[in-house]
């Protein structure tokens, strides 16, 4: 739903990173905080005082929200989960898992940990306000803590909400699992509460949008519709992870894959590669075995009037995991590898040699004749 943004920096072995939306968030939180919360809450203080509450506040909301996130992934990587990093959004942040839960336990614990990381925030920022009060600390210095006490126990009360994938929808989907041992039954169930709340937001969006709230409005229409989707997506990727398992890429692979000859000319190749077939990459093969891939990109690099002085060989380029798989992986974790370096083929290579190649293409024929023959 969103990409990798911008890497900021590594905490405990997790890297942090910001998607781009959550630039417009972080500047609207910082002028409805400067110019509406804390001037409502605290008259009588100088605007720079309000505008630097404003910044104040949201950075420490934002590092709530990535404390919050590593709760989770500590607790992931105790049940031994690959996890990708923690990053910022429009809507929050998120712990990117390299593999689901493993087990019921493992989904309760991992989901569980954000809100108690929360719940300590809130009491912390809540003891802290308690005894900047008692010994007189600046005004400014006492709304900031209560915000972010405050801040902390709304994110844990929404955040506790059964809607999948919320928290509290993903502590309701290991219920579920442990009780029907079916995860995708158990997550069709959350994802369905989850969709339905969403839905709700959106119309609660509405509703508001009519009385005049129309900032509020819009974000509760833009937060149900990202929650309604997520839930569907989240329901999608455990279909698809289920028709996927165990099915080796052998099932799937073009054992005879369009090859370039590394003496073939670089006008030979645009002529009769790059013109007639509609991939932008090809194994440069030699008797069977891969010594590199060639791209439209290394040709746009020769100029016009030398494509006939150059061969293949000269541009192919050393491949590499972003376009390569081992014969030994499983039809899913193909399908992970194409969606995470958005490439759609990879070329099965076995000891430097070129055995096949695998399509984005055929993997969703398969998930769509697999689910038509046996529906959800």
């Amino acid at each position: 739903m969103f990409g990798r943004g911008l890497r900021l920096f590594t905490l405990i072995g997790f890297e942090v990173r910001i998607d781009w939306s959550w630039l417009f968030l972080a500047l609207l939180l910082t002028w409805s905080l400067g110019m509406g919360v804390f001037p409502a809450f605290y008259p009588g203080l100088a605007m720079n005082t309000y505008w630097l509450m404003g910044i104040v506040g949201a950075l420490g909301l934002f590092g709530s929200i990535i404390l919050h996130e590593l709760g989770h992934s500590l607790a992931a990587r105790r049940f031994g989960i690959p996890m990708r990093g923690i990053t910022l959004f429009i809507f929050g942040g998120v712990a990117e898992m390299g593999s689901p839960p493993p087990s019921a336990k493992s989904e309760f614990f991992m989901a569980i940990a954000g809100p108690i990381v929360s719940l300590l925030l809130g009491l912390a920022f809540w003891a802290v306000h308690s005894f900047s009060v008692a010994v007189g600390w600046p005004i400014a210095v006492r709304g900031v803590l209560a915000y972010l006490g405050w801040i902390n126990l709304v994110l844990l009360v929404f955040n506790m909400i059964p809607a999948f994938p919320l928290d509290g929808g993903r502590v309701l989907r290991s219920a579920l699992w442990a009780w029907k041992k079916n995860l995708r039954w158990a997550t069709r169930v959350a994802s369905a509460i989850g969709s339905g709340f969403g839905f709700f937001l959106i119309a609660l969006g509405v509703f508001r949008f009519i009385l005049g709230d129309f900032i509020g409005g819009i974000w509760y229409v833009f937060l149900g519709w990202f929650l309604s989707q997520a839930a569907r997506a989240s329901y999608a990727r455990v279909v698809v992870r289920e028709a996927l398992s165990g099915e080796p890429i052998a099932r799937f692979m073009n054992d005879s894959p369009v090859t370039v000859a590394p003496d073939l000319s670089v006008q030979d190749l645009v002529d009769t590669y790059f013109y007639k077939h509609p991939y932008k990459l090809y194994p440069v093969v030699d008797q069977g075995a891969l010594l590199g891939c060639v791209s439209i990109d290394d040709v746009k690099r020769i100029p016009r009037h030398e494509w006939p002085v150059h061969s293949a060989r000269e541009l192919a380029v050393p491949c590499n995991s972003r376009n390569t798989i081992p014969p030994d992986t499983e039809a899913m974790e193909a399908l992970t590898r194409m969606n995470r370096e958005n490439v759609s083929r990879l070329m099965v290579v076995d000891h430097g040699r070129l055995i096949g190649m695998v399509a984005l293409r055929d993997l969703m024929n398969f998930l769509s004749r697999k689910l038509e023959l046996e529906p959800v």
